[in-house]
């Protein structure tokens, strides 16, 4: 019994790996894209902050390969803090460490479910921010109801990127953006644009 254990572990451990670094491609592979949304209502530097980021992630994961999931994460979580600039690094990296915080080592769908919920309540704590502010939380939050309420694969990847774009229409309430006002209706927020590629990364992987 004892060598399939070990089997199944390496799978899930392979398993992970590859979600992370499948997420984290996807994020550097929009650079670009994020810090030309970030460039119209903010700082123009989230993709160039991400990529930086995640980059230090992809280059650690060797590391942290052996480490339980919950270890796992917090450790990608104080990797985003130090190397992630601007406010994307501690909102980014709080999110990683609370979901290390909660996440059992093999999670089931409600454990995920209810790491996430705790997750998110400590990045609106962290950024001072709610839902409709036209931030992360946009995408987080309606991801987190899909994935609660039982929602396949392809649910929650299509909620994450219709999130993302639903952020277009709303007047920023937080973060740089705010300071524009009405100006920053009409745009997509780069913050809720990266969060949705990260999920759809992640589900897309996950489905294999």
């Amino acid at each position: 019994m004892e060598p399939a254990l070990h089997t199944s572990e390496r799978a899930e451990s392979d398993l992970t790996l590859r979600v992370v670094r499948a997420a984290a491609e996807a994020v550097i592979g929009h650079a670009d894209e994020l810090t030309a949304l970030d460039q119209a209502i903010g700082d123009g530097d989230h993709g160039i902050n991400m990529k930086r980021g995640l980059e230090a992630v992809l280059a650690d994961l060797p590391q942290l390969q052996d480490k339980p999931l919950g270890e796992m994460l917090k450790a990608i979580g104080m990797k985003l803090v130090m190397k992630v600039g601007g406010a994307s690094g501690p909102l980014y990296g709080t999110l990683a460490l609370e979901l290390g915080k909660h996440m059992p080592a093999t999670p089931s769908r409600g454990d995920l479910a209810a790491a996430f919920a705790a997750a998110i309540e400590a990045v609106k704590a962290r950024g001072k921010s709610d839902l409709a502010q036209k931030t992360m939380l946009d995408v987080l939050a309606p991801v987190q109801a899909k994935l609660a309420e039982g929602a396949d694969l392809c649910a929650i990847k299509a909620e994450a990127l219709r999130a993302a774009e639903a952020t277009r229409p709303i007047q920023a309430l937080r973060g740089r953006a705010s300071f524009l006002g009405e100006r920053s209706i009409g745009h997509v927020d780069p913050g809720a644009r990266s969060a949705a590629l990260f999920v759809a990364a992640i589900c897309d992987t996950l489905e294999g």
